[in-house]
Order: C-alpha cells, then structure tokens, then sequence
C-alpha cells in the first residue's frame, strides 16, 4: 500500500452525540480535493477495501476522511438503534466536520448499503459535486434478506440479534421499517450531483441488476462501469486499485483538481514514486494530479510484471523525447512528415567495445527510428540529426547531476 500520505485519527460527534470514529488520509504532496467514504453495512472505516482506495486517492491528491457508522467499530452508540436516515445523519455530521477543518467534502463514496447512504445525503450537501457508488443496492429492503428468519423477532420485540459476516449483530425495528420504506427513485431524481455507478457482474451479495436500476433512475450526468470478478466487498488488492483510479479518473472531470504552482527549482512538478507491494517491487509512480503510472520489474527477477521496469521508463523518456523532438522541427519546417515512431532498446556493454577506452560497463540505449511520409531523402537525412537534439538524448550523454536527500 502508498506511502505517500498521512493518516490522521479523529473522532466527532454523529446524529446522536456519540462519538464516531474516523481516519483521515491525508495527501503528501498537494491537497486537490476532499472524499467522504461511507463503508458496507455492519463493516467499518477500516476494511482492506476502504483502506486501501484512500490510499490511491490520497496518492492523487485527494483527501479521504472514512469513519465507522454509530455503534459499529470504534464508534460509540449502539447500532440496534440506528437506520439507514441515521446513517445518512452521520454521513452530514461528517461533512460538517470536514467543513470545520476547511475541507467541505466534493466527493461521495458509498460501498455497499454505504451506498444509498450517500444517495440520500448528497442532495443536502450543497459541497458536493460528485458521488460514487460501489456495489450499492437499489432497494435497501434487499438487506433483510439476510435476516429473514428474525422478522418476525424484531417486529414483536423492538429488536433482535442476527448474524452477518460470521459476527452477532443487533438489528432494531427503526432500521427495519426504514429499510423496507422509500421511493428511492425520488432520492435519485433530486440528486444534481454527478453519478458514477461501479458494480461487479458476478456480485453475489447485491445483484448487478441493483445498478441498472439506480442508474437508470438517475439524472445526468451519470456514468456506470462493471468490475468484473470483484466480490461484493472489493478483497483483492488489484480491484480496490482499479476502483480509485477509475474514480480518480472519473471525478476530474466534474472536480476542479486543478494543482498549486510546481515549486521553485521544479518546473515540472514532483514526481513522487511510493512502494505499492512491500513483498515484491511494484511502485505507485504519481506525477502532479493527473498522470498515474505503476513500475515494476519482470516475473523473473522477482517482480509481478504490472509496469514498465525501471530502465523501461528512461528508454520511454529517450523515445518520446526524440518523437517529440523530429516532430516539433517537421512541424515548424512544413515538412510533411505523416507519422514518427522510436524504438528503443537498452543493453550494457563494455566501454571498450562502445570506444570509450574504459574498462567498466556501461549504458547502451539503441533508437531506431521510423519516419513515414513524402519525405527527400534530404530531408530524412536532416530529421536523422535533429534526433541528436533531444534533450533527454544530451542528458544521458553528458550526465547529470543527483542530489539525494533524507525526508
């Protein structure tokens, strides 16, 4: 998991005055925006799924204030007097507290039941502007499915113990009628906040047709993209990951993420490269808000093979560079050059064999380039020698200097 934030431990008071308990995870680099994650029923802020999606948007740029519902985890209150209305409550008291911190949330993100929970909050958080859901139901009375056989229970006694998850929970007869109440089309209609609908086909818990509903009942804009074998709770690490960058992705068009001035010294920004898999060597590679890219090396010296290896990186930087590079001077000339592309390889070699008469190893990046259209042969001849132009070319060449300090 990234490295590249902070996490703060906060507690503020919900619907009912207990004390709920949250993480906010905070950006390392700069604060572009602010997401309130509303967890799966009877789960809590710190489920791997949770976790790990604050995570990714807080490599992003976007803050994640996750808390756990009254009377669930390290909340106070108990949860046998809570419904899904309370829950909403507890999701505004949250934004409140956001908005106390200079931080009102643009973002919603429900998972599961969290889900209509955010639904039915957003329409009174002016802040918002965007809201995902994850898995989300369309009708909340789906959820007494599991509990079916204690109906009857909570109905004549207020209240009844039931099991879900493998774990004892106390259900009361508020949460019951509130679930099996509610136009929930009439919620959706009156949401103006952007809609991203994620859902897993093979969602065993909650039906994908729950998501055709809620997308369908929604107003644009609206957007709706499947996860294909997710589970219901989102466990594997590599689908959590394809949920934030496809929210990350999704949200900046509707957020204005736009980022602060680059610092002095650093005309392009920060690149900020984290350690995603501390059990092998793929990394989160973040540049500014909007470029995203994983590094990893190959299967066989250990890696998983989900990015570009290291050196796969600088032979991209020496080939794009000598694109651009022929392309920017063809441009300016009017030569008509329909297409450029670079191959690049790399090797090391003995400086010997390279003519440098030294006796060490060295780098040895090989470029083969294509030009394609009406070109003289003077012509290629020319762009042939721009290539040598390429700053990154006259980097490797002459070396540069690296400076290295302790954070």
């Amino acid at each position: 998991m990234p490295l590249d934030r902070s996490t703060d431990r906060l507690t503020f008071p919900g619907h009912s005055g207990a004390m709920l308990s949250a993480r906010l995870d905070r950006p390392a680099g700069p604060h572009l925006a602010t997401a309130l994650f509303a967890h799966c029923f009877t789960c809590g802020k710190d489920i791997p799924a949770a976790r790990r999606i604050a995570a990714r948007l807080a490599g992003m740029g976007i803050a994640v204030l996750r808390f756990d519902f009254t009377g669930l985890g390290h909340s106070e209150g108990e949860f046998g007097n809570t419904s899904l209305s309370s829950n909403g409550a507890d999701l505004e008291a949250a934004a409140a507290h956001l908005e106390s911190l200079g931080m009102a949330p643009s973002l919603l993100i429900g998972h599961s039941l969290g889900g209509l929970a955010v639904l039915r909050a957003a329409p009174r958080l002016p802040s918002v502007k965007a809201v995902a859901t994850i898995g989300a139901p369309f009708d909340p009375a789906h959820v007494t499915s599991h509990f079916e056989e204690h109906l009857d229970d909570i109905r004549a006694h207020g209240r009844a113990e039931v099991q879900l998850g493998g774990r004892p929970v106390t259900i009361g007869a508020d949460f019951l009628e509130d679930v099996t109440q509610g136009d929930r089309g009439t919620d959706l209609a009156a949401m103006k906040a952007a809609l991203l609908v994620l859902h897993a086909p093979r969602d065993a818990v909650v039906d994908i047709s729950n998501a055709t509903r809620i997308f369908t009942a929604a107003r644009h804009p609206k957007s709706f993209v499947t996860l294909g074998d997710a589970d219901h709770l989102i466990s594997d690490a590599d689908d959590a990951e394809y949920v934030a960058e496809v929210i990350a992705a999704w949200v900046s068009r509707y957020l204005d993420l736009a980022p602060p001035a680059p610092p002095i010294g650093a005309p392009e920004g920060v690149t900020r490269v984290s350690e995603a898999d501390p059990k092998g060597f793929l990394q989160d590679i973040q540049n500014g808000p909007w470029h995203h890219a994983l590094a990893d090396e190959p299967k066989a010296y250990g890696g998983s093979n989900r990015g570009m290896s290291p050196y796969g990186f600088l032979a991209a930087g020496l080939g794009a560079c000598t694109s651009m590079t022929i392309r920017m001077y063809a441009r300016r000339k009017g030569w008509p050059l329909r297409h450029v592309s670079v191959d690049v390889t790399h090797d090391k070699l003995h400086a010997q064999d390279a003519g440098t008469g030294a006796s060490s190893r060295i780098d040895s990046f090989t470029r083969r380039i294509t030009l394609e259209g009406n070109l003289s042969p003077k012509q290629r001849a020319r762009l042939m020698e721009i290539a040598d132009a390429c700053p990154v070319h006259k980097t490797l060449e002459t070396g540069a200097n690296i400076r290295t300090e302790l954070a």
